[in-house]
C-alpha cells in the first residue's frame, strides 16, 4: 500500500467527539461534546418544516444565500459597530469548523506560525497543521487563565503570521476583557499579522463580562477574521451554518477557498435560520438566562459533592479537577 500523507500522523481524531460515540455505546450522560439536549427555538422548526416543500433545494450562492448574508450583515454588524456589506465581506460556511480552516487556508503559506491559547478547542492544531502552518501554544494560566502579553510580542518576532483568539474561550470559559484585546490587537498591527476569532459563545457571557468582538477595536476590522455559527446561540449544531467576517480583500480570497472546499452550505437550512437572525434582543436575553441558571445549577452540584471547579465566565464549559 502507498504510504499516506505525513501530516495525517501529527494529530488524532477528535478526542471529544470520540467520547461521544462512547458515551452513545453505553447510554450514558455525555458531558463531553457541545451540544444542547433540548430542541431549537419552535419558529426556526416551523421555517424548516415550511422550507423541506417550499425550498430552496438546489445550490444557493456558494458563498452563502443572499437573504441569510443580509440577515448576519445586520446582526453582526450591530456587534463589531460597523455597516457589513453582505457580498463582499461575508462568506457561509458549513459549520464554524469549517470557518475556520477557511480562515486558516486563506492566510497561511507551508511553514508559517500560528499562535493558539492552550488550552485550546482541539480543532486549532489540527486546522493550523492542515493548513501547513506551525503552532505556537501561549499558556492561559489557572485559575484566573491570565495570560504574558510577552509571549505573544515574541510569538509576532518569531514570524508568527496569526493568532487564534476564541472568545468565549473553549474548554475555560474566559472571557477576554477589552484591554486584553486592545493589547493583542496592537501588536498584530504593530507587526502586521491577523487575529482570528472564534467568537460563537458570543451569546453566552455571565455578569458581569462583556463580549468584545475583536473587530470592533480601533484599527483591527482589517486585520481580524471573525469565525462564527449558529450552532450555539440557536442550538442547531446539526445544522452545520457557520461564516467568516472580514475586509472585502480577506473574503475574496476565502470565498475561493470555501468554494472548493465545500462548495457551499446546505441551501434550504440557510433559509429556515434566517428566522432565527431576525429574532429580536429578547431572544439572546432569555438565552442567557436560561444558561445562568443551568450553570449555577451544575456549579451548586460540583460543590455538594467537593469536586474543585472553575467558574466560566462564559461558554457552558466547566473544567473540573478529577
Amino acid at each position: 500500500m502507498p504510504k499516506l500523507s505525513e501530516r495525517v500522523g501529527t494529530f488524532t481524531d477528535s478526542v471529544i467527539r470520540r467520547m461521544t460515540r462512547i458515551s452513545n455505546e453505553y447510554d450514558s450522560i455525555n458531558l463531553s461534546q457541545g451540544f444542547p439536549d433540548f430542541d431549537p427555538p419552535q419558529e426556526i422548526m416551523d421555517a424548516l418544516a415550511k422550507g423541506a416543500y417550499q425550498g430552496p433545494h438546489q445550490y444557493s450562492i456558494t458563498f452563502g444565500a443572499e437573504n441569510f448574508r443580509k440577515a448576519l450583515a445586520r446582526k453582526q454588524g450591530k456587534a463589531i459597530g460597523r455597516t457589513i456589506n453582505p457580498d463582499t465581506e461575508i462568506v457561509v460556511t458549513c459549520g464554524g469548523t469549517e470557518a475556520m480552516m477557511c480562515a486558516m487556508m486563506t492566510i497561511c503559506n507551508p511553514g508559517d506560525k500560528v499562535m493558539v491559547f492552550s488550552p485550546f478547542y482541539e480543532n486549532y492544531g489540527a486546522d493550523a497543521i492542515l493548513s501547513g502552518a506551525d503552532p505556537i501554544y501561549i499558556p492561559l494560566v489557572p485559575p484566573e487563565y491570565h495570560f504574558d502579553i510577552s509571549l505573544i510580542e515574541k510569538g509576532f518576532q518569531d514570524g508568527a503570521k496569526a493568532i487564534i483568539v476564541c472568545n468565549p474561550s473553549n474548554p475555560c470559559g474566559k472571557v477576554f476583557t477589552r484591554e486584553e484585546l486592545m493589547q493583542i490587537g496592537e501588536l498584530a498591527v504593530k507587526y502586521d499579522a491577523f487575529v482570528v476569532t472564534d467568537e460563537v459563545y458570543e451569546h453566552m457571557v455571565y455578569a458581569p463580562n462583556h463580549h468584545t468582538c475583536m473587530a470592533s477595536l480601533p484599527g483591527m476590522y482589517e486585520h481580524t477574521i471573525t469565525c462564527n455559527s449558529l450552532s450555539k446561540t440557536y442550538s442547531i449544531t446539526g445544522w452545520r451554518l457557520g461564516y467568516l467576517i472580514g475586509s472585502a480583500e480577506v473574503i475574496e480570497a476565502a470565498k475561493k477557498v470555501h468554494d472548493f472546499l465545500t462548495v457551499g452550505a446546505a441551501a434550504p437550512l440557510q433559509e429556515a435560520a434566517v428566522t432565527g437572525l431576525n429574532f429580536p434582543e429578547s431572544y439572546y436575553e432569555n438565552l442567557l438566562e436560561t444558561y445562568t441558571k443551568k450553570r449555577k445549577y451544575f456549579l451548586d452540584g460540583l460543590d455538594r459533592i467537593g469536586l474543585k471547579h472553575n467558574v466560566p465566565q462564559g461558554t457552558y464549559f466547566v473544567l473540573i479537577d478529577i
